[in-house]
Formats: structure tokens, sequence, C-alpha cells
């Protein structure tokens, strides 16, 4: 199947089906027989620009709303990982009084160092729920989606932008057209816009297949987002490799000329050429492992409910919907998934149907079993729940190969 790029309107050649979805972060009250909303969860590869991308939309407002889940603060490595970058930003780009505008701030973990530091700011954020509770901290915040007609709003009330940042938001948005017309009339002339999301790279070569789920509508590269920049009037200046979230890399682009190109844009852009990272073969391989770690988790589950044996589930993550949908877990195989936000507890995972509970179950139940769906945390994780290890207890772990530790 294919589909027309959101960024070049080339071919979109699909490569890999994840199966039937729902929204991953759409966690249901027991009590509600509503039916759910599903879609097909298929990606594929721009032919022309090389931009990786769902093949399939989901609307915007089913997915970012008043009840929307996520919170920034929620894992202590985050915490710091923004607060860190805060301070730095303070001190280089924001110096002289600059001006920055967070798209998407969440619960503005970032923005707080920024605005108890007296910084100029605002962070644009459409979910209800967590944009308030960025403005209880003290950050001032606009409840929308940001798009051009949003940035053309901020500019003529808070003037230009000398920093436009986003963390995990940018490769949620399709409409990617709007959003570079809103930077590019947003920003200043030395100005830059700085995002960080999951990085294609690290993705292939975890099989990390759960970073894709609804949200993820693109899955980003050096060299499509090199591609994405200059089509829109941009230069990508700049590239950091992040160890959060799984493997990130964090962009810089500028207007031409505006800032120099560091080396570390080439260096990157030559190892993905190096890799193929963007080629049918590397990506094709990629499914084919997706498709063996579909078959041995389900084996694995299926092999220790056989004996007897209890599994409970870590985390119940945006993700977890990717991998729980694909392998047809539910109940039967892993009793509950414990998670530390309250807005999920009590509640039903999407699509499986796998209860939340809060951590405290996981200490009470005492299972054999725990499958890890937060492996992006598990170094946290495992250290915090060190007495499940001491006695006896295993993690089960998929990426990047189905094995219990």
């Amino acid at each position: 199947m294919t589909s027309e790029c959101r960024i070049c309107a080339g071919v979109v050649a699909e490569f890999l089906d994840l199966s039937r979805q729902p929204l991953s972060d759409a966690f249901r009250r027991p009590e509600e027989t509503s039916p759910e909303f599903f879609y097909r969860l298929a990606v594929g590869v721009c032919e022309t620009c090389t931009m990786v991308q769902l093949m399939e939309e989901v609307p915007r407002e089913a997915m970012f709303h008043q009840d929307y889940p996520y919170v920034s603060q929620g894992s202590s490595v985050m915490r710091a990982h923004f607060t860190a970058l805060a301070q730095r930003f303070l001190e280089t780009e924001l110096a002289d009084d600059g001006f920055v505008v967070e798209l998407g701030c969440n619960d503005g973990t970032m923005l707080r160092t920024i605005a108890a530091a007296g910084g100029r700011h605002l962070g644009v954020e459409p979910s209800g729920g967590v944009a308030d509770l960025a403005a209880e901290s003290g950050v001032r915040v606009r409840k929308d989606f940001f798009e051009e007609s949003t940035a053309r709003d901020i500019l003529a009330t808070d003037g230009p932008a000398d920093l436009i940042y986003a963390a995990n938001t940018v490769c949620h948005i399709p409409y990617m057209g709007s959003i570079l017309r809103g930077v590019e009339a947003l920003l200043s002339e030395r100005g830059v816009f700085v995002f960080e999301d999951p990085y294609l790279g690290d993705i292939v070569e975890k099989t990390s297949f759960d970073q894709i789920y609804d949200e993820h509508f693109f899955l980003f590269s050096a060299r499509s987002i090199d591609e994405m920049a200059r089509r829109h009037g941009l230069e990508l200046v700049d590239v950091e490799r992040l160890p959060v979230h799984g493997g990130e890399v964090r962009y810089w682009l500028a207007r031409p000329g505006a800032r120099e190109r560091t080396a570390a844009v080439a260096a990157l852009l030559a190892e993905e050429a190096e890799r193929e990272l963007s080629s049918r073969v590397t990506l094709d391989a990629f499914a084919t492992r997706v498709g063996k770690i579909r078959d041995d988790l389900t084996a694995l589950l299926t092999e220790l409910k056989e004996r007897g044996e209890r599994v409970v589930g870590y985390g119940a993550t945006a993700k977890s919907a990717t991998v729980t949908n694909l392998c047809g877990i539910g109940p039967d195989l892993v009793e509950f998934i414990c998670d530390t936000t309250p807005a999920k507890q009590g509640r039903l995972a999407p699509g499986s149907g796998i209860p939340v509970r809060p951590p405290a179950a996981f200490a009470e139940e005492h299972p054999g079993h725990a499958l890890l769906f937060a492996w992006n945390h598990a170094e946290e994780i495992m250290a915090k729940e060190a007495e499940f290890r001491a006695g006896g207890g295993k993690w089960i772990l998929y990426v990047p190969e189905v094995r219990v530790v």
C-alpha cells in the first residue's frame, strides 16, 4: 500500500503493519461499554525525502485532550534531563532577555526552571489537564495546538521568539507544513528551533517497534529532517544524540546562514548513509525482526501461563498498547499492569483490557515475572524494585529481543 508524503507529496511505501490498534492513551473505566476507537497502525517510508511516517492519521483531538494522562515529571530521569537543558538555554539562547516558546509543554517541567529564573516564556499545550498543571507551577501557558495561525498570534502579542523548543512533540504532528511556516514566522533572525524526538536509527537498531504508535506520526532521521528543513526555508545546523526514551536526537534548525552548521550533522548523515538506514532492505529486515519478537513474546507468555506462573506488567506506557494489541496479550496472559500515574490507575489498558493498578500492588502480589513495558526506564525501575529481584522475581524484556533476566 502507498500514500502521499506529508513532507514532500512523494510516494510513501508501506513496510510494516502493526495490526489493528486502539488509541494508545485511551485508558477506559471498567464500567464503560461504548465501542473503542481502533485504526490500522502501519508505517511506510517516502521514496523521495526518506521521511518515515504512519500510513493513517488519527484525529489530533482524539489523542490530545483534557484527560491526556502523560506527565513529564513522572520520571526522575526526565526531570533532571529537562532541568539541565533549561539551565543551558538560560545561559546560551536566552541570556539577553530572550523569549522561548515551547510546543507541547505538557506539565511545564522544562519551562518551570525558565519561569523561576524570570525568563520570558510561553508554553503551548492543547491537553487541558496537563496545561493546568503547568500553570499551577508558575508557567505561562496557552491552551492550543501550535500551527501557523497560532504562531502569528503569538508574534503579534509577544514579539519574535529567540528559541522555539519541543520535546517528544514534533513527531506527533502530521500537518508539518503549518508547523514550519509558523516557526519561520515566529523565529527571530538568529533564533533557533530545537526539538528532540525518538530516532529512527535507534528504533531500527534496537528493534524498538513499540516506539511506533498513534501519537508518533513521524520517525525522524537526520537525513529526513535535513530534507524537511530545506523544503521549508530552514537549515539543519546541529544534532545531538540523546539516551532518553530509548534513544533520541535533538535537532537544531535555523534560518539559512544564521548559524554555522556543525560537524555533527555531517557525521550523522554519513553514518545513516553507511547504514542505508532508510533503504527498503534495512526497513524490511526490521519488519522481519518485529515479527520474531511478536512470536517469541507470545510463545513465552503462553508457556508461563501453562506452567501456572503469574505474570504482571510494569509501566502502562503509550507504547505498551502497540505490544499488547499486536501480540494479542490480555488479562489471561498478563494479570495487571502497575503504573505510577494516578489517572491510569483503576482503568483498563487500551484494547487489551488489562487492569492498571498502583505500584503498591506490585509488592503485595509477589508475581514470579514482570513484563517491563517501560523498558526505556529499566535502570531506574529495576533499582527501585530491587526487592522483586532479591525475592526471585524475573523481568521479561522484549527489546531488542525477548529475554528473561
